[in-house]
């Protein structure tokens, strides 16, 4: 599994038009063989980071997931939605290998 970490730079004045465009990802991620573990937008702290995390099974699906999202008119439409409305400055992504099953202390032998 292959985990993608979106930082996104935004404009809080438009937070409720950057809360449009994750929940279509929320719902189209999936739609696409993947899975979404969500959105987290600003609370305390900085006003102008948010953060989505999702996953597929191996690197080759999620450059099949970039091949099918670039061919998708949904697609396109949430795209234009961030560039209409500004709500997005800048974003980077980076790719982990998440760690999901825990044990006893006993099991790993510390």
């Amino acid at each position: 599994m292959i985990t993608c970490t979106v930082r996104y730079e935004i404009d809080p004045d438009k937070l409720a038009d950057f809360e449009t465009y994750a929940r279509f990802w929320l719902a189209k991620i999936p739609a696409m063989g993947g899975t979404h573990h969500g959105y987290h937008l600003p609370h305390e702290g900085p006003n102008d980071i948010a953060y989505c995390h999702f996953s597929f099974p191996s690197l080759a699906a999620y450059e099949a997931y970039r091949d099918r999202m670039r061919a998708d008119p949904d697609c396109d439409r949430a795209y234009a939605h961030a560039v209409r409305t500004g709500c997005i400055r800048r974003y980077d992504r980076s790719f982990t290998r998440p760690v999901l099953d825990g044990a006893s202390a006993d099991e790993l032998g510390l």
